[in-house]
């Protein structure tokens, strides 16, 4: 059956819709319905879920090119593959966008609604927010098995919440105190210490006494907290201050009276302020500490509003900022404020809505992660996290993420995992209206009427923590400590694909919950992207105008040149540029894989006997043998997670060895029944290499070569399928065949170079007496037998001469080959010489002139001291290429003469 005809344009807009459809509708998305042998591998991924909040970033476009490349690579590789979808239902963020979506269109608040009411508009804007994400994930191409679909708050995933959170809490690693936390009076809620932002800004350093007769005096930048203080920490080697630790102070300050006690503390930095620190138990987590270890009483100065507790006099009630100024003006008029000082520090702010966090003492849900576990043989969650991935259960990509992650854990404090908020997983615990006791368990206690439920919602990271394990099925398919199931089948995954900047977030919860529920790693590695920037290195954003939205570029340019844009160009760890033009850039490709599988189509190549071919030439046998080794590297590369270099790869072969010069050699050999089969036989597997990259133009090329199976399903190549009897017995030379490519492209630059018209004969004179690599005896033979090869590749050559070294070659221009090749061609007729020499110099003097107005105004020092950096750097950049090519113009007149 003859292949149909592809059309002369591809238009991925009219294509890519069908295209999928046709693949969810095959059902191959789900590895339950391939035809695999039993003993089949099994490559899982589950989807770092989206927050639908939003639409789709180019972030998330990153991260689902790369997670659907290595899916499609081992499904084609025979793999149980599952990549397993889902949302999240981001808790905190969700409820801050509909709190003030609500206010907006309606002026009222959540507390004017009530409860109920509030969550109603919530799963409302959750309904559309989430099918809208889906459907943008369905765009990037993505073959995520939509069957089993989840989200961070169905029905599944909240049993599954509750079993944990009982389990640990009967483990004793989940417990109810009071501990200093990160608190957003805006979000009256607490936030873990990876959910806070850091903003650098000038700040004044106070340094005062409390009062006169005060020994010591202190240095802070937030004065209206020392109304709190209950001692003064300074460093036990500091002799300045040694002989007041141990005494006691009762002095008043700004009008409250103080009970201070001089501390030993050998974190307290000499060199800071006075090398005194005022010690503020109830809003400092150092502080704290100090507070547990010296028996100090804790006083609670701000409120959760950001406000001044009741009991501090004429301070109460009144904000942070109000009551430091008054607390300044009082300092000022006693004369206690020995000095003021700028300096730059960093503002903790609240992730979601900016506003300055408070670190307050606050009754929370706590897990433990320093509590011995008899289930993880007597480790704790810390220890047990930080063992697996020194004993490389767990390998990082890139590997200098493993010590961010060990530094992280080795450093981890208990995780408040209670949130101040209404929409969320709701704690399982219920509190004694009248004696306290606490109640924990899946439903509430029999006597309903003595008992309150716990007003709290759990942290979004502890259900999304549980992401690998509870979407395949725990704790239903993990009985007895036997896993059934699917999560017998697919657990541990293979791979969490995720950005760096939630290693700590999310990948450290994912492995500690992962440890406790089943007493495995969650995933085998850990790979990690950066972000994506613009092509100035910039970071995207709305507010600066440089965002790019992946709807739109898939809408302009199609889905494939958006996935390749991100794929090739991105290492892991490290940010990538994006910009239009490279997307642009990429969908030309795509253009040209169309057009370079029109032409083998239209070739109406047979594919029998494909594996019988005899008749080789050298250009055949060098093809082929490039082809062997592009699969073997690029299976190797994504085995590697080098999505880029397998790209390149790709790339490369594809526009340059396939289809710049052996399908231009097609066009003029005689062996054209080998030809055809090879050529069909290339692209089939070409197509296969890259449908990983980019599904649908390859899906659709497919389409046409009358196959019976999706291409998504065909087996991956393999590099043997390339040698042939007719390779084995006649050896392959590549570097003979790459000799004659050399000359080739050094005649086409000399053409270029010196501007000699396409349609004037040229004759090429060869020396050959200092060849390397390739035995002077063999050179001549081989040249002889490539020269229709040499003569029609675009060079328009009339004849090929052997020389000598010796020989006077007059009023020529040449080249030599990394083969030692030397290529000579006469000029003799062909240009205008004084002219060309005239042009030249005319031009190497605009350069020069230019060159020196660049000097000049560097040498300014009104300009290169005083104007910006990169508009300094400019000019220097400006300056050096003018140099470049004034240097290059010398060099080509030179040898022109």
């Amino acid at each position: 059956m003859k292949s149909k005809e592809l059309p002369k344009i591809y238009d991925p807009k009219k294509a890519e819709d069908l295209i999928y459809k046709k693949w969810e509708k095959s059902g191959y998305f789900n590895p339950d319905k391939l035809d695999l042998p039993k003993d089949a591998p099994t490559y899982s991924i589950v989807l770092p879920p989206p927050n639908i909040t939003d639409k789709l970033h180019l972030g998330h476009s990153a991260m689902l090119a790369i997670e659907d490349l290595l899916i499609r690579f081992h499904r084609m590789r025979g793999f149980r593959s599952l990549w397993l979808p889902g949302t999240d239902h981001a808790a905190i963020a969700t409820q801050n966008v509909v709190e003030k979506k609500l206010l907006k269109e309606t002026g009222k608040s959540r507390h004017d609604l009530g409860r109920e009411k509030f969550l109603e508009e919530v799963w409302k804007f959750l309904k559309t927010t989430q099918a809208t994400i889906l459907n943008q994930t369905r765009k990037m191409g993505s073959s995520l098995d939509w069957d089993r679909t989840a989200f961070t708050l169905d029905d599944e995933r909240q049993a599954a919440v509750k079993k944990m959170f009982i389990d640990m809490y009967d483990e004793g690693i989940i417990y109810r105190g009071e501990r200093i936390v990160n608190w957003c009076p805006r979000c009256h809620s607490t936030l873990a210490d990876d959910e806070i932002e850091h903003r650098e800004q000038k700040a004044s350093l106070y340094t005062f006494k409390y009062s006169k007769d005060f020994p010591i005096a202190i240095s802070t930048t937030r004065p209206e907290t020392k109304i709190g203080d209950t001692a003064v920490a300074v460093n036990p080697k500091d002799e300045r201050y040694k002989h007041l630790i141990g005494k006691k102070y009762e002095i008043t300050f700004c009008g409250i009276d103080l009970n201070i006690k001089i501390i030993p503390d050998r974190e307290v930095a000499r060199d800071f302020g006075t090398g005194a620190l005022g010690v503020t138990p109830a809003h400092s987590v150092v502080d704290w500490k100090m507070a547990e270890e010296n028996d100090l009483r804790i006083k609670k100065v701000i409120n959760e509003n950001g406000n001044i507790h009741e009991g501090f006099g004429e301070f109460s009630n009144k904000t942070a900022e109000e009551a430091r100024k008054l607390v300044i003006k009082k300092l000022t008029e006693e004369g206690l404020i020995e000095k003021e000082e700028e300096i730059q520090n960093n503002l903790s702010i609240c992730y979601r809505c900016d506003t300055p966090i408070e670190p307050l003492p606050s009754k929370q849900w706590f897990v433990s992660v320093n509590k011995k576990i008899k289930r993880l043989g007597g480790k704790s969650l810390k220890e047990k996290s930080i063992e697996v991935a020194k004993n490389k259960k767990i390998q990082f990509f890139p590997n200098r993420f493993e010590k961010r992650y060990l530094n992280w854990m080795e450093n981890l404090h208990d995780w408040c995992i209670s949130r101040q908020i209404w929409f969320g997983h709701n704690i399982p615990a219920w509190h004694n209206k009248e004696t306290k006791e606490i109640y924990v368990g899946a439903k509430p206690p029999k006597n309903k009427k003595e008992w309150k439920r716990d007003p709290d919602s759990l942290d979004t990271w502890f259900s999304s923590g549980m992401w690998t394990f509870s979407t395949l099925g725990w704790p239903e398919n993990f009985k007895n400590g036997e896993k059934t199931n699917d999560l017998k089948k697919y657990h541990p995954t293979q791979v969490l694909e995720t950005g760096y900047e939630i290693l700590t977030l999310w990948v450290s919860r994912m492995i500690m919950m992962s440890l406790f529920a089943i007493g495995e790693v969650p995933f085998k590695d850990v790979y990690l992207h950066g972000m994506i920037l613009d092509k100035d290195g910039k970071k995207m954003s709305k507010s600066k105008g440089n965002g790019i939205d992946p709807l739109d570029m898939i809408d302009k340019y199609g889905t494939d040149s958006v996935r390749l844009s991100l794929l090739i160009g991105s290492t892991p760890g490290n940010d990538t540029r994006v910009s239009e033009e490279k997307i642009e850039s990429y969908r030309n490709f795509t253009n040209k894989l169309w057009n370079i599988s029109r032409f083998i189509i239209q070739k109406n190549a047979s594919q029998k006997n494909k594996n019988k071919i005899e008749n080789l030439t050298l250009a055949d046998k060098w093809i082929m043998n490039k082809m062997s080794n592009l699969i073997q590297e690029t299976t190797r590369d994504l085995e590697k997670y080098n999505f880029s270099q397998a790209g390149e790869r790709l790339y490369s072969f594809t526009w340059h060895d396939f289809a710049d010069w052996y399908i231009e050699v097609t066009k003029f050999e005689k062996n054209q029944k080998e030809k055809n089969i090879l050529l069909q036989m290339i692209l089939e597997d070409l197509l296969k290499l890259w449908h990983p990259f980019i599904p649908f133009v390859t899906e659709n090329i497919w389409s046409h070569l009358d196959k019976k199976e999706l291409l998504m399903i065909e087996s991956y190549p393999k590099k043997g399928s390339y040698w042939t009897s007719s390779l084995a017995s006649g050896g392959i030379n590549e570097i003979n065949f790459n000799a004659i490519l050399e000359i080739i492209t050094s005649i086409r630059a000399i053409r270029s170079e010196y501007k000699i018209n396409s349609d004037k004969e040229i004759d090429v004179m060869l020396n050959i007496e200092n060849t390397t690599g390739i035995k002077s005896a063999d050179i001549e033979k081989l040249i002889n037998s490539q020269e229709n090869i040499i003569k029609n590749l675009k060079t328009n050559v009339r004849e090929i001469i052997f020389t000598n070294k010796d020989k006077d070659f007059q009023n020529t221009v040449s080249k030599t080959t990394s083969t030692g090749i030397s290529i000579y061609v006469s000029l003799e007729g062909l240009i205008d010489k004084e002219k060309e020499i005239s042009e030249k110099e005319k031009e190497i003097k605009n350069l020069k002139d230019y060159s020196d107005s660049i000097e000049k105004k560097l040498s300014n020092k009104n300009f290169s001291e005083k104007a910006p950096k990169e508009v300094v750097q400019k000019e220097k950049d400006k300056l050096s290429k003018a140099l470049i090519q004034v240097e290059e113009l010398e060099k080509y007149l030179k040898d022109f003469n």
